[in-house]
């Protein structure tokens, strides 16, 4: 196994992410350890970093990647949306920051076995981040209505043609099952105009992005763990996170927006009545985008973006 990942946003993330090199720091989508590694090397011998992925081949890689910090590391296999019980456990309640590189992993992408890439013809329809789940992409394909493999298609792949791609998925599964991502390629290109075909990429990315981000429930985990996160932080603590499309960065930025003014008093009330209180204050009014020299020599860096959050 070659749990390879460039991490994007490596520089900048990490120097937003430590505020005291004594401190404990969460890595909650550990991945190949790439972020991680960069953080035990600026923390004393005092710092502490708590790495978190559901992911088992990437707690294998990253736990051999980490082996110079042991001391420091601890090495946890779950969902960073059971962070705040995970770290409970270990008797941790605050720590001084988290950090998330949401998405896939190069090494996802790259081992057809896992069915996340349209690249490989002959790769079995998977998906899954935690392979410990039943569900698989092949099952939502097989299972779910023509009205919700719409709605999924539509909402997370924002593709204009997901009624006929939905259409069909739908004929194609009363012919024979859709198993592996050749017979899911073909049905898709078959349900998009020739002329976008020939400009637009290649046809079946959105629709993957989609099927992941369904089965892994990808939005919804981000959406309900992120006011958690932000109430563990010490104050002056921060919380990063890394983007990859525009569904996930407009939930992260309008989070940390709602955080830095909870206020719901209408605009025209002398004085708060509401008693919400700011928790403190987002650090990126734009977000930190990849350098020219970064997308260079990372290609799939390009639709990166990094937030950052800071606890008062």
């Amino acid at each position: 196994m070659d749990f390879s990942h460039v991490s994007v946003l490596l520089k900048e993330t990490v120097g937003n992410l430590i505020t005291d090199p004594n401190g404990i720091y969460v890595d909650g989508t550990l991945g190949g350890a790439g972020h991680s590694y960069e953080i035990c090397s600026r923390l004393s011998e005092q710092g502490r970093l708590i790495g978190i992925d559901q992911d088992a081949d990437a707690i294998a890689a990253a736990t051999k990647r980490l082996e110079p910090f042991k001391d420091k590391v601890t090495i946890i296999r779950s969902n960073y949306c059971e962070m705040p019980a995970r770290l409970r456990e270990i008797g941790i309640q605050n720590v001084d920051g988290i950090m998330l590189d949401l998405g896939v992993s190069s090494y996802q992408l790259d081992e057809p076995a896992r069915g996340f890439t349209y690249k490989d013809e002959h790769a079995p329809l998977d998906m899954r981040m935690d392979q410990r789940q039943a569900m698989t992409a092949k099952d939502i394909l097989a299972e779910y209505s023509e009205q919700e493999l719409y709605r999924m298609i539509r909402d997370y792949g924002e593709d204009k043609f997901a009624k006929n791609i939905a259409k069909h998925i739908v004929q194609a599964r009363q012919e024979a099952p859709i198993e592996t991502t050749g017979q899911l390629n073909e049905i898709i290109r078959a349900a998009i105009p020739a002329k976008v075909r020939a400009t637009g990429g290649h046809p079946a990315k959105r629709t993957y992005q989609a099927i992941r981000i369904e089965l892994n429930h990808e939005l919804d985990v981000l959406e309900n763990s992120l006011d958690e996160m932000i109430r563990m932080l010490n104050p002056g603590g921060r919380l990063c996170i890394i983007t990859f499309h525009s569904l996930e960065d407009r939930i992260v930025k309008t989070n940390f927006k709602k955080n830095e003014n909870p206020c719901t008093c209408p605009p025209d009330f002398p004085v708060c009545v509401c008693g919400k209180k700011s928790l403190g204050k987002m650090l990126t009014r734009k977000p930190i985008l990849p350098s020219e020299e970064e997308l260079e020599y990372n290609k799939r860096s390009k639709s990166a973006k990094l937030r950052v959050f800071e606890r008062r």
